[in-house]
Order: C-alpha cells, then sequence, then structure tokens
C-alpha cells in the first residue's frame, strides 16, 4: 500500500473529514489554489463546519478521479 493510501485509510480510521490545508496536501496541490477553485466552483464537494472548510476523502479522492484522464501532460 503506498504513503497516500495509508493516509487516506488512517483518516478514515479517525475523521474522514481534513481541512482545507490537509486537503490541498492530500491532492498534491497549494492551499491558495484550493481556495481559488472553491471560489471558482471548482473544487471538490465541501461542507462548512462552523467557520472552517472541511472535506470528505471519499468526495477528495471522488474529485481526483474524476479529472485523472488528463489531456497528455504532466
Amino acid at each position: 500500500m503506498d504513503d497516500t493510501a495509508k493516509r487516506a485509510q488512517a483518516a478514515r480510521e479517525t475523521c474522514p473529514f481534513l481541512t482545507a490545508p490537509q486537503a490541498a496536501f492530500h491532492l498534491g496541490i497549494a492551499y491558495s489554489t484550493l481556495r481559488a477553485l472553491r471560489a471558482a466552483g471548482r473544487a471538490p464537494l465541501g461542507r462548512k463546519h462552523g467557520r472552517t472548510w472541511r472535506y470528505h476523502i471519499d468526495d477528495l479522492e471522488a474529485w481526483s478521479q474524476a479529472r485523472s484522464g488528463g489531456s497528455g501532460r504532466d
């Protein structure tokens, strides 16, 4: 099992909701990029818990998988 899978499993076992900085790290993007995507309506499904945005690990995985088709660019 690779590191990402291990981290995802650990999140599921403890708390499946990640903060925005944790979600950005999990996706391999900058926190500011996640914020910009959210503002543009193109971010993974998120939930606002109090004043903090939270992202369910399964929603992050689904969002990432939906974009994995690729255009041939790295």
